[in-house]
């Protein structure tokens, strides 16, 4: 394919829709003169080729096709559904009917020297989606429907109160009157939108937003008609390869490339130096690009190259000397992250006490699809296309770099095969750019699985200290974290030291406001391992370390679990919390999905010999996720998953299936990352390269039992995306301990049940 077939569909139809008598909706406030504006760029984009950088949110045509673009990137988590039902909700559109389409990268200058959207955010990343576009979405699809139901008024001569809207259709039942809003489409586009917003719907008038759809590219995912990064393309481009340093933070000392240039296809070989520290981050590591015919000339022409590496400052970093590094941070005095009452002497006056260490590794994204690119350096501009999270990452890193006006970089992103925080980064995109830019031509660059698994920013390794006290009636009166690790903030030099721990801790996590004497503490570790955004990143390490914590105490206690956690939660309120997900976080949502997921998990209940059941909670921007996970270990230490139950609480509820396919994709990742997942560093670079070695969870070892509850209570909504994964581990380890008696301290579990 060229790169016009990545957006046919998309430009065909605004070509249709920018003829006369369509309606285009850009924006919420968009005004008719801003709506012809949009038409006529429109038009003018899709004659000069692809990518299309100016596309509207709602597009209706004569013929009654409805368009709506979703801005989010698509990447699994099902925005090209849930984020048009909330414009279709308010537009009274039939949803069955409605066609979505990905919005291209759209920025504007804010005026002040900077960027801002042109129409709304644009990313995927920290369960953001639906908590972003809740407002901004519904107002939308209000503003176009007040414009067909005020065309609708005109034509039918009725007042315009007495009209309703449904499936795509202006009724007035009192003359039994209705018009379709393709007919309508051409009158409604002369009218210019309302100062005042039109209202919203109320909850109870919902008719789309809480109903249970499928996926709207379900289609073309399974007949392979879906178009992912890896299968962009652009007319004339080249194809390459990187080899970049393997050692952390290394350089390249020389390199002899006789022998790759021999290689039939190669066309190249091109020097790619690592960018200086700066704002924006850089964090490509610095090798040589390989430019050929086809992929696998590039492949085998790298595999040529003779290069001496200079083995950087991190050439005796290994796994475990890192964790070494770790325990002995932990004998000394860390950053006060948070410091209620007075620890130390609860813990000094203590009726009892408890305490235990917990050891989490380095995990990688490990994405389906590996990073890729396709770029085009023009001397009056420049053309990405991609898989990426944020696609305002690439626009600004690329004019950081080379000294581009962000207006003429022009980003286009694809379905990504695989997030999960890693296309955060725009590496892989810089690098397609620099390659473009030296060879002059569109360039598609692709990391192999190699490429992918040992230059990936990893989820950061730590070493966990627990300590929690208790008065003489059994109530917890002192509990501590502290954490030593290298921090998330990679090659980030504006950031002071003392704020590394922001990654890491949240002041306000459970049971931060419950109890008494509450302490945190940080101890930033050196470390030359690439480290970035995973899965719900740090809520994944401490939703393991607080839950196998609090059922060590309630079984050294001989107290149930859940009613440990149900007397330390205490009664529903709003309590402060300032990171990422609140303001608040109500205990009493958080037990709500404790009890509910232990009701229909039967926590408490008798188990077979050699079965186990264990149960685990966390709040994660914005949502609260209980577990209940029943395994079976035999004689052997084998283990077997029979069955997970997980409570959901996210608020408001858009789309039922999208929230369950979440929670089962958040739980596979959390059960497949506990069992066996680590990444082995050695020497100063990571030598875990592929599927051999860094096992992922088979299907026949998946659970064939997963069930999905969930609340749904008319709250703001959340996110999805991460809110499954962090209690599942420790749910995990603790239903083993129910079967075993063996506390798993330390993941991954890998053969720790054999020993």
């Amino acid at each position: 394919m060229d790169g016009a077939r990545l957006s046919t569909s998309r430009r065909d139809f605004i070509r249709y829709a920018a003829s006369a008598g369509a309606l285009i909706i850009a924006a919420p406030a968009c005004s008719r003169g801003d709506r012809e504006k949009e038409a006529s760029t429109a038009e003018a984009a899709i004659a000069s080729g692809p990518p299309v950088d100016v596309t509207p949110m709602i597009a209706i045509t004569p013929d009654d096709r409805i368009l709506l673009a979703f801005p989010n990137p698509e990447m699994g988590q099902g925005v090209d559904t849930a984020l048009p039902m909330l414009v279709a909700e308010e537009l009274g559109a039939d949803f069955d009917k409605v066609e979505t389409s990905q919005l291209p990268l759209a920025l504007m200058p804010d005026g002040e020297g900077g960027f801002t959207w042109r129409y709304v955010p644009q990313g995927s990343g920290g369960s953001y989606s639906i908590v972003g576009h809740w407002e901004g979405l519904r107002q939308a699809g209000a503003i176009a429907r007040d414009l067909l139901v005020r065309a609708a008024s005109a034509q039918l001569e009725v007042p315009a109160d007495e009209l309703t809207v449904a499936n795509s259709v202006v009724t007035h039942a009192a003359s039994n009157q209705s018009l379709t809003f393709g007919a309508l489409a051409g009158a409604a586009a002369e009218l210019e939108p309302l100062e005042e917003a039109p209202p919203l719907k109320p909850r109870e008038e919902f008719s789309i937003i809480g109903t249970a759809r499928k996926m709207k590219n379900a289609r073309a995912i399974v007949t392979g008609e879906a178009v992912y990064g890896i299968d962009a393309e652009m007319p004339g481009m080249v194809h390459a390869v990187m080899a970049r340093c393997p050692y952390f933070d290394g350089t390249a000392n020389s390199v002899d490339d006789a022998a790759a240039r021999a290689v039939p296809g190669v066309i190249d070989v091109v020097k790619i130096d690592r960018p200086p520290l700066g704002e924006p981050y850089t964090v490509q590591a610095e090798g040589y690009a390989v430019i050929a015919e086809n992929t696998w000339a590039a492949i085998k022409g790298r595999d040529a190259l003779k290069i001496d590496w200079d083995h950087g400052p991190y050439s005796d970093e290994t796994s475990a000397n890192f964790r070494a590094h770790c325990e002995e941070l932990l004998t000394r005095e860390g950053q006060i992250v948070r410091n209620d009452g007075d620890f130390a002497a609860a813990w000094e006056n203590a009726a009892s006490t408890h305490e235990a260490y917990y050891w989490q590794p380095y995990v990688s994204h490990a994405p389906l699809e590996p990073q890729n690119c396709v770029a085009h350096v023009r001397e009056d501009g420049v053309d990405i296309i991609g898989p990426m999270q944020f696609p305002s990452g690439p626009n600004r890193l690329i004019s950081n770099v080379l000294d581009r006006d962000r207006m003429t970089i022009n980003v286009t992103p694809t379905r990504l095969g695989g997030g999960f925080g890693r296309r955060l980064s725009s590496d892989y995109a810089l690098e397609a750019a620099l390659v473009s830019d030296a060879v002059k031509r569109p360039v598609k660059l692709l990391w192999t699985r190699e490429d992918d698994m040992r230059h990936d920013f990893f989820r950061p390794a730590g070493m966990h200290h627990m300590r929690a006290a208790f008065d003489a009636d059994g109530n917890m009166t002192a509990w501590t974290h502290r954490l030593a690790s290298a921090s998330k903030y990679y090659r980030r030099p504006n950031m002071p030291d003392t704020d590394l721990w922001t990654s890491e801790l949240y002041p306000d996590d459970f049971p931060a406001y419950l109890v008494e004497n509450y302490r945190l503490e940080y101890f930033p570790a050196t470390s030359g391992a690439p480290r970035g955004s995973w899965r719900a990143p740090s809520h994944t390490a401490n939703a393991f370390v607080v839950n196998s914590f609090l059922d060590e105490i309630a079984r050294t206690r001989g107290e149930n679990a859940l009613k440990l956690r149900l007397r330390i939660l205490g009664e529903p309120r709003e309590l402060t919390y300032a990171n990422h997900g609140g303001p608040t976080f109500n205990p009493g949502r958080l037990a709500g999905v404790l009890r509910l997921a232990a009701e229909k998990g039967g926590y408490g209940e008798a188990m077979p010999e050699g079965q186990g059941r264990g149960i685990a909670a966390h709040f994660t921007f914005g949502g609260y996720v209980a577990h209940v996970v029943d395994v079976e270990v035999n004689s052997s230490g084998d283990l077997k998953v029979l069955r997970i139950v997980g409570a959901v609480d996210v608020g408001t509820v858009v789309n039922p299936n999208g929230i369950a396919a979440q929670h089962e994709g958040g739980v596979i990742d959390g059960l497949s990352t506990a069992l066996r997942l680590a990444i082995n560093v050695t020497g100063g670079r990571v030598t875990t390269g592929n599927f051999d070695e860094y096992q992922i969870m088979r299907i026949a070892e998946a659970p064939h039992d997963i069930e999905t509850h969930i609340i749904d209570n008319g709250e703001p909504p959340a996110g999805m995306g991460e809110m499954g994964l962090p209690p599942l581990a420790p749910a995990l380890t603790n239903a083993i301990f129910d079967a075993t008696g063996k506390r798993v301290r330390d993941l991954p579990l890998a053969d720790q049940l054999r020993s």
